[in-house]
């Protein structure tokens, strides 16, 4: 049986996740504030249920973070509309390594649907780079590895989610 979660406790994770989740969804809502609130408030409301039952999670913005970002997933694919005919997977690449991801809503939820497609640790590798915007230097400190790994790995995880992106694509315009 797990231990209780006290008041105390959740509190002081409240305190000490809040500003990073709530920052890692607002980059990724292409600036719409209401949603990243929402986004925010209702994974907020998921650990509450699911934590005083289960008890905290060992890393508790870890999974925050997961949850907030399976509902601002399936948010845009509930809502968004998509009209995509021509734009390609390679255009999409060109927003992300610009930053310009959240720019545009439709293209933030094609990323976004990718993303969940690749291996989590290559999507998290890609998320921290261009949406967090940490240097090459700070991900390698960050994953124990060197500059030249780090730099292979993104590659590798650029193409995967290039792979993914003319996936999506396909099924998009397939439905059309």
């Amino acid at each position: 049986m797990p231990d209780r979660i006290t008041e105390a406790q959740l509190e002081r994770i409240y305190d000490d996740t809040i500003v990073e989740l709530y920052g890692y969804v607002s980059r990724r809502c292409g600036g719409r504030r209401e949603l990243a609130e929402d986004i925010t408030q209702e994974a907020w409301f998921r650990a509450l249920r699911h934590w005083r039952v289960h008890g905290p999670p060992e890393r508790p913005l870890g999974w925050l973070t997961i949850v907030a970002r399976n509902l601002l997933v399936s948010y845009l694919r509930r809502h968004e509309p998509v009209a995509l005919d021509s734009i390609s997977a390679e255009e999409i690449l060109a927003a992300v390594d610009a930053n310009a991801v959240s720019d545009s809503a439709e293209v933030a939820r094609l990323v976004s649907q990718a993303l969940s497609r690749i291996p989590p640790s290559e999507a998290r590798l890609l998320e921290t780079f261009h949406y967090d915007r940490l240097k090459m230097s700070q991900l390698a400190e960050l994953h124990g590895i060197s500059e030249r790994a780090v730099e292979g790995r993104l590659r590798r995880a650029r193409e995967r989610l290039r792979r993914e992106l003319q996936s999506v694509l396909k099924d998009i315009r397939g439905l059309a």
